[in-house]
Formats: structure tokens, C-alpha cells, sequence
């Protein structure tokens, strides 16, 4: 039976701990619950085929990751995981006329290799707001029926909480690799010693600094985003569709009136988790211009959470240079919980010394660690 332990348990390290666990492996899933988690703090919409980025390498993951769900969501539930965070509400992406004229066209091109996008629709300012109440009156917006809402705290303990079923364990503390030789054997605890096959790192943001004791630096940075939890006095929440709107932003419904608006993107930020003014004042701007009603709902709460990123925002998996039985994949940035999952899938299978799915070429591990 393989061994593995797995650094980090955001919904990357998560999914790896379960895809591993449900192949038969030995598994070991480390985390230290660092505040502002990417994955704990977010919540998003799966739906990378209206998307306007070029990157075919990124977009095949993302659209990889979205036809895995619904089977990864139909294996927690059959092992009692029900609270999954995760439900196919469509979407209402709500633009200005040009703009969905190009994301329209884009659909389309993308429906063929893409079915499970479902229905695609055009509507108007009208059509909106019958679908998502509280939409303004100036912009319409592209529909699409396929499209899901992820709670990524709830998803990740659905993973975790299923792997550990499976026989993984689970453990809190701060992991430190072993090293005897110049290999990676395991790994160091504040408790105790763990020795495994296989060292997955999946530490998001946090990780490059696993890599200082073999003398590597890793370009993977913190990319801050603050979020808005705001509350309605509406109890049909729960069935609207997620929107998107201009600048990036996204708007979450999930039942009982709970909303989740977002994000920001700020780089050099570090690991700085307060909430400001500024933040705040962005992720409100730009959702009220286009989601008016919203303006009148209780804001309830708001968080900070760090999604790793690198210069070519492309995610990387694959094998540690010169280090054969040392494994990492990062940099997911704002798609983690989209790609997330099935990212995960894939890693595990390196890990396990099972071919991938994907072309692993395409996401080069190579160039994103230094020797220093």
C-alpha cells in the first residue's frame, strides 16, 4: 500500500487526501488552519466556459474541473457527506450589451465540447431580474443553466470528513520536512515524526516556505480578497441563480437569505488580513451599480482570505525538481474552487504513480522553483 502525506488542507490538499484515500493509499493530511485560508473564506461559482481568458491550458483545467463535480458530489453524498456546499442553480452574468455579446459567442463555440453547460439564453433587463429579484433595470444579462454555487468551507469538510471514513488521518500542526541524504523521507509535527512514500505539498499561499530547508524558493504569492456576507429577509435565496457583474465581482445566494458578495484582488497585500475601508467600499460599488436591491440588505459579516497566485496566473502540478517522491500543485488563484477538486484528483495520481489526466507539460512545475 502507497503512503502519502499531504501538506495542506485547503480544498486542493482535501481532495488529494480523499482521491488518495478512495484509491486504497495510506494517508496522512496536515494543516495548521492558517487564518485567511483561500478555500475557508470563500465562496464562488463554477462556470469557466463564459469566461474571456484566452489560456487554453487554463481554460481545459477549469472546464475539467466543472464536469468533475457532479460525480465527485454524488460519491461524498453516498458516503453520508450531504452538506457538500455545492448545488446547479445557473447563472446570471449581467453586462453591458458588448461585453455579452462576446461572452455569447464564446458559450456557444464552447457548448459543443462543453454539454453540461445546459441551456444558454439571452436575456433582457426584464428577464434578470425575474430570475435574480433584486438586478437593476439597465443591464441583461447571459444565462446559463449549468452553472453551480460552491460554499468552499463546506465542500472541503465534505472531502476531509470522506477521506477520513476512507482511513485517512487527519492531523493539526506545523509539518517540516525530513530530510536524510538529500530525500525527502517525511515529515516533523510539534508531535511527532511521520514517514511516508510520497510528500504532497498543497499549502496554497503559504507554501513556498515548506521549501526553504531544501534550499528552494517557490513563486507563489498571496493575492488578498475581501468578501461580503450580507443577509435578506428572503427565504427563495437558496434557488436563485449566481451573478456575475463587471470588474470581477460575484454575488453568491445561498438559502435562508445568506449572500455572499465579493471579491477583491489585491496583490501585494501579504498576509495583511484586516478589512478596509477601501475594500469594502470596492465590492459594494460595483455590486450595487448593477444589483440596486441589494443596497436595503443587512451587512453581517465580512472576511479576508489569500489566494495563491503567480506571475502567469497558471496553476502548476507535477513532481519537485530533483526530488522524485516530492509532489506539488498551486497557484489555482481565484479558480481554486473550481479547478480545485479535480486538481486534486490529478495530484493524487502523480503521487501514487498513476498516470494524470492531464497533460502535465502544460502546467510546468519546473519553472516556478529556484534554487537559492
Amino acid at each position: 500500500m502507497k503512503s502519502l502525506i499531504i501538506i495542506g488542507g485547503g480544498i486542493l490538499g482535501a481532495s488529494t487526501a480523499y482521491e488518495a484515500a478512495k484509491a486504497g493509499a495510506e494517508v496522512t493530511l496536515i494543516d495548521r488552519k492558517d487564518p485567511g485560508q483561500a478555500t475557508g473564506a470563500a465562496a464562488g461559482i463554477v462556470c469557466p466556459w463564459i469566461s474571456q481568458r484566452r489560456n487554453k491550458a487554463w481554460y481545459h483545467l477549469a472546464k475539467s474541473g466543472a464536469k468533475y463535480y457532479p460525480a465527485l458530489i454524488k460519491e461524498l453524498v453516498e458516503l453520508g457527506e450531504t452538506e457538500t456546499g455545492y448545488k446547479q442553480v445557473g447563472i446570471v452574468s449581467i453586462h453591458e450589451d458588448s461585453k455579452l455579446d462576446k461572452m455569447e459567442a464564446k458559450a456557444r463555440e464552447r457548448k459543443e465540447d462543453a454539454p453540461e453547460m445546459g441551456v444558454i439564453e439571452r436575456l433582457d433587463a426584464g428577464q434578470t431580474k425575474a430570475l435574480f429579484p433584486h438586478a437593476g433595470d439597465e443591464y441583461g444579462s447571459l444565462y446559463v443553466s449549468g452553472a453551480a454555487r460552491v460554499d468552499g468551507r463546506a465542500v472541503r469538510d465534505a472531502l476531509i470528513s470522506a477521506a477520513r471514513k476512507l482511513g485517512a488521518e487527519i492531523i493539526a500542526g506545523d509539518a517540516k520536512l525530513i530530510v536524510e541524504n538529500d530525500k525527502v523521507v517525511g515529515v516533523q509535527t510539534e508531535q511527532q515524526e511521520i514517514f511516508a512514500d510520497s510528500i504532497v505539498s498543497a499549502g496554497g499561499a503559504w507554501a513556498p516556505e515548506l521549501f526553504g530547508a531544501l534550499g528552494l524558493e517557490m513563486d507563489v504569492v498571496p493575492q488578498k480578497a475581501q468578501i461580503l456576507q450580507l443577509q435578506l429577509d428572503d427565504n427563495a435565496t437558496g434557488e436563485w441563480p449566481v451573478a456575475m457583474v463587471p470588474f470581477g465581482q460575484y454575488i453568491v445566494p445561498f438559502s435562508d437569505g445568506r449572500i455572499i458578495a465579493g471579491a477583491t484582488h489585491e496583490n501585494n497585500a501579504g498576509f495583511d488580513t484586516k478589512l478596509t475601508a477601501g475594500g469594502i467600499h470596492h465590492v459594494l460599488d460595483k455590486v450595487l451599480d448593477v444589483v440596486p436591491g441589494l443596497a436595503a440588505a443587512e451587512l453581517t459579516g465580512a472576511s479576508t482570505g489569500f489566494r495563491p497566485s503567480t506571475l502567469s496566473a497558471l496553476p502548476f502540478i507535477g513532481q519537485v525538481p530533483e526530488h522524485e517522491n516530492l509532489f506539488a500543485a498551486n497557484a489555482l488563484g481565484s479558480s481554486g474552487l473550481t479547478a480545485g477538486p479535480f486538481l486534486g484528483s490529478q495530484l493524487a495520481k502523480i503521487a501514487m504513480g498513476i498516470p494524470p489526466d492531464i497533460e502535465l507539460g502544460d502546467y510546468s512545475i519546473d519553472e516556478v522553483f529556484r534554487k537559492v
